[in-house]
């Protein structure tokens, strides 16, 4: 069966280097593939390669590392079906799980006890036209919607997006991110307060600790 095996990328333990879970330890399962080309992707050595491995090994691995947190993420990791079950089974071991994903991938089945952690893609990404806007009546307020910006364009782009969607009565967290080398996130800072927009501003953790070439932190 499909659900039987996964093509793992990576997996490693580091800490959480975005989301309100940043700084925490965490073990990340990194799965091989993608479907989107974002113009500002930092994780394209993910596209392709990686280890065909039985969901079990992928469990146990996930676990052997002991931290309470893990994360699955790609590439898009609900392109592969046994990304469903491996979220459950993650769950029923008591973990404290996140999946990070783009908003183009169907979100529906994931498991509820999940914190789901979904993209909606700026103009500046090259990928707007791909979010699947079905994805928000499965968000709920242990989720986050992370917005990546490239520009001013995407931030007005954003604004809007959560005013008219009324993304705020979903209950989740709003992430806002600068994409690295591109928008300064002190620029980025001024807008919300300018316009007091509810979001949480965040940066990348892991490429202030590590650089923004590191791999595999």
């Amino acid at each position: 069966m499909k659900e039987d095996t996964l093509v793992v990328h990576e997996i490693y333990s580091s800490i959480q280097g975005e989301s309100t879970f940043a700084g925490l330890p965490c073990t990340f399962v990194r799965l091989t593939g993608c479907n989107l080309r974002c113009a500002w992707c930092d994780t394209t050595q993910a596209f392709f390669g990686g280890q065909r491995m039985r969901r079990g090994e992928v469990l146990d691995r996930a676990l052997a590392s002991g931290t309470p947190l893990v994360e699955l993420t790609g590439g898009e990791p609900l392109l592969q079906p046994g990304a469903i079950p491996l979220l459950r089974e993650l769950c029923d071991a008591g973990r404290t799980v996140l999946v990070e994903t783009s908003g183009e991938a169907d979100v529906s089945r994931v498991d509820p006890r999940v914190h789901k952690i979904m993209d909606l893609k700026a103009p500046g990404s090259g990928e707007s036209h791909r979010n699947r806007w079905s994805n928000l009546a499965h968000i709920g307020p242990r989720d986050e919607i992370k917005f990546v910006l490239a520009d001013r364009a995407d931030y007005e782009w954003m604004r809007g997006v959560i005013r008219e969607r009324e993304l705020t009565r979903l209950g989740c967290t709003l992430l806002a991110s600068a994409v690295w080398g591109k928008l300064a996130p002190k620029d980025l800072v001024a807008w919300v307060l300018e316009d007091g927009l509810l979001v949480r501003v965040q940066v990348q953790l892991h490429k202030i600790i590590w650089g923004a070439e590191a791999q595999g932190v």
